[in-house]
Parts: C-alpha cells; structure tokens; sequence
C-alpha cells in the first residue's frame, strides 16, 4: 500500500498546484464557504457507500471526503490562517486529551464510562477556551434537522430531562397532543402556527424514536429508499403501457402502489 505519508505530501503538492496561477480555474475560484455543501454531499456520499458494502467506494468516498479537509487546509494557509499540519495536529492533541484511559492513568469499566469521561472532558475544554457554558452548546446548527433534533433530545436527557425509560405511552401521547394542535392550527389558516406545529410534530417523533432505540435519520432514509423502489415500479409500469400518466385515476395508481407494496 506504500507510505501514507509520502502519499499524503504528493496530495498537499497537487492541491497547491491546483490553487496557484496556472492551476484550475474552478479551484482558484474555491472559498471555505462555497465548499460547505461539497463537504456535506461527500459525508452523505461516504455513508451511502458503507451502507453499500463495497470496499473500494468505501476507500473511494473518503479520498473525496479528505480532498475537502486537504481544500480547506490549502486555502486556510493561503491566508495565512493554518495548514494541515496544524489541523493534524489539533486532532492528535485532541485524541489524546479525551482518552485518558489510554494514554493517562484513568481507569474506565465500559464504554459508558468512556462517554460519560469524553463528554466532562469536552465540557471543561468549553470552559478553558471560554465558550458558550449550556448544556446543548456544541450541536452544531448545520446538522440535518433530524440529527440536530436527537442531538439536542439527548444534551438533555444526560441532565434528566426526558420522559421516563421503558414507558413510550406519554411519547405517544405527546405525538397525539401535537397532531391536534396541528388541526387547529390549520383551522386558523396561519402559515407561521402550522409550520411551528409541524416542527413540534417532527420533534415529537424523533423523541419516540430516541426512545425506541431508532435513529430517526436512518429511519427515514430507509423510508426514503422504500418510497424510490415502489414509485419507481409505478414509473416502469405506466411508461410501459399504453396511457400517459395524466390517464391514470388516483385509485389507479393506489392500486399500483399496492402491487407495488409486495414487491418490496
């Protein structure tokens, strides 16, 4: 496999390339910021490739991922600001730092212990670099709603509060409580409470899930993919038949989505 090293410096030296007078117009045009929805659809990307189970888009993926960190580094340095070095660096420091039971003289019984040390020891780092003190600080607000959801959901169950373990009927009963109040916001016609009351509905369900030991994200994403494989069935059965879509009655194509339904 050869020198990771050697093979990371030959990067840092195209990346560089790239940038410099002469190099790709696109690149040279690059801020951090313009890359952000780069870095989100390579994470995303990476996901979807573990989830396929194949090693090489696996290693695919995450040379697109680590192009992005080399990017931002390149630029960063550019201005004057780090490199990756640093940014290497920053992250040794940091492993060491947060696994005290590794490479200090803490002693830790499960990985629990492990969570519950990483998260004091990232709570007195806040502290140190004089950052926001609240409990939920540090979720980051780019994250997907859902992920950002749990996220939050959970800062405030480590303090206690959180609906009781073992018993989702008050979830369930949370979730009936917004659906009315999602009815009458849509008696009122405001577009301001029904959008407040969908989010309140949103919420609600992550918290039921959180509860159920789902992950709310995933969850819908396999909704996501579910969804794509029938409509897709419904797509090859009109286009190869003899109407048009406009032809098709609505229970029609219920009746397809339910042919659809035991195909997968």
């Amino acid at each position: 496999m050869g020198n990771a090293g050697e093979k990371l410096l030959r990067l840092m030296d195209i990346m560089k390339r790239l940038r410099e007078p002469g190099g790709c117009p696109w690149d040279r045009e690059q801020t951090m910021k313009s890359l952000r929805p780069f870095i989100v659809e390579e994470a995303y990307e990476l996901i979807e490739a573990i989830d396929s189970g194949d090693s090489r888009v696996v290693a695919e993926e995450c040379g697109d991922l680590l192009l992005q960190v080399v990017f931002i580094s390149r630029i960063a340095e550019e201005e004057g600001l780090f490199d990756l070095g640093e940014v290497i660096d920053t992250l040794v420091e940091k492993l060491v730092r947060r696994h005290p039971h590794v490479f200090g003289d803490v002693s830790v019984e499960d990985s629990e212990a492990v969570r519950k040390n990483w998260e004091q020891i990232k709570k007195e780092e806040r502290r140190d670099k004089k950052l926001d003190q609240s409990i939920l600080s540090g979720v980051p607000k780019s994250l997907p709603a859902l992920v950002r959801a749990f996220q939050i959901q959970e800062r405030a169950a480590k303090v206690g509060f959180d609906w009781p373990a073992g018993d989702i009927s008050p979830l369930l009963e949370k979730i009936d409580e917004e659906l009315k109040e999602l009815a009458e916001a849509r008696k009122t016609g405001n577009p301001d409470e029904i959008l407040e009351e969908v989010g309140d509905l949103l919420f609600a369900t992550v918290n039921l899930a959180r509860h159920l030991g789902v992950d709310a994200e995933f969850s819908l994403q396999e909704t996501n993919k579910k969804f794509t494989r029938r409509f897709e069935f419904i797509e090859k059965t009109v286009e190869t038949g003899s109407r048009d879509w406009s032809e098709y009655s609505l229970e029609e194509l219920e009746n397809l989505w339910q042919r659809a339904k035991t195909r997968s």
